[in-house]
């Protein structure tokens, strides 16, 4: 047995740093929790409950859902609409945003969630993971009437909190609140998080990159140029050589990164331009951004911080560049400046 701080210890010495508190946020981060311990119940016994294979239906985005991305986008709305800490909550599986159920009391955040990120590998027992996002309601529990999605559209600079839930060979909770990032480990002996990885950190530099190749043929001329000279190794301009990984799943792929350094990148390309990306800014690009660079990464469309963009849509998508800093500060120059590049 583990005897170390758990997760709700560490949010309440951390509440008790702020002055005037009063409770909510750590509240709405245990029922978050919650809704993260329910959905790795659900993954980790799969087949056993029935829960695998397709649900025959699509999201918002046009992709077909599996039955535990229906489950789990249910298990976070009841996990977090009862409690009075939200105004509204806001998923990539819903085409609207979710409005708190007329009864129940309303608070002054906003949630934001990916319910199952990477729910395409589940059916082969590869890595999932949930990622959510908390923001500041604008007028908080006092705004009259539904939640509008404005409320929503702020940059992820914004952000008071984000964080990701990884289902693999253990549980692993990460999380920031602007103040470093701690990675905690699920017990399930006795159902608590306990910390288990204190301020975790991303090498500047790495010797390795995830991309999906088989879009090579799409890419813009300054993702092709940093993968080539990737693949030339210790006899090209970069004089080292590289490991390429790829999961499909941005949980997965992060928080390897997160643990040993290193750049994933869904590039713009061809196929995507009409769409705007791949990546979800909302659900996926802020809190993720905000998690690499709270750990001393960077995080970049190729062209702009992303935490900085101002959204247009909760469905916005964008390319996404991120991990170890020094990687995708050249990836960035090669977008930007490809002269001051190659000088």
């Amino acid at each position: 047995m583990h005897i170390g701080t758990t997760l709700t210890q560490f949010l309440i010495e951390e509440q008790r740093h702020v002055k005037g508190a009063t409770g909510d946020f750590t509240g709405l981060l245990n029922d978050v929790v919650t809704a993260c311990k329910m959905i790795s119940n659900g993954v980790n016994h799969g087949g056993l409950l029935g829960v695998l294979g397709a649900a025959g239906s699509e999201n918002v985005q046009g992709e077909e859902q599996k039955k535990m991305d229906v489950l789990s986008n249910e298990i976070f709305l009841k996990r977090n609409e009862w409690a009075g800490h939200l105004a509204a909550m806001a998923s990539e599986e819903m085409d609207e945003v979710y409005q708190i159920p007329a009864g129940n009391p309303r608070g002054k955040y906003l949630l934001l969630f990916d319910p199952l990120d990477g729910s395409s590998n589940i059916d082969v027992n590869v890595s999932v993971g949930s990622i959510f996002s908390i923001l500041r309601c604008p007028g908080g529990e006092n705004v009259d009437g539904p939640t509008p999605v404005e409320a929503f559209l702020q940059p992820g600079v914004k952000q008071v909190c984000a964080g990701y839930a990884i289902y693999g060979p253990s549980t692993m909770l990460v999380l920031t609140t602007g103040h470093g990032v701690n990675g905690f480990t699920l017990d399930p002996n006795v159902g608590e998080f306990v910390l288990t990885h204190e301020n975790m950190t991303i090498p500047a530099d790495t010797k390795e990159f995830a991309i999906n190749m088989s879009n090579y043929r799409f890419w813009e001329e300054p993702v092709r140029r940093y993968v080539d000279e990737c693949l030339k190794g210790s006899a090209g301009p970069r004089g080292k050589d590289f490991n390429m990984r790829w999961v499909a799943s941005m949980v997965a792929e992060v928080h390897r990164i997160l643990t040993r350094g290193g750049v994933f990148m869904y590039p713009m390309d061809s196929k995507l331009k009409e769409k705007g990306g791949k990546l979800r800014l909302m659900y996926e690009a802020n809190p993720m951004s905000f998690i690499v660079e709270q750990a001393g990464g960077a995080a970049t469309t190729g062209r702009e911080r992303i935490m900085e963009m101002q959204p247009k849509g909760i469905h916005q998508r964008v390319p996404v560049v991120l991990g170890s800093k020094n990687e995708v500060e050249l990836i960035t120059r090669y977008h930007t400046s490809p002269e001051a590049a190659a000088a």
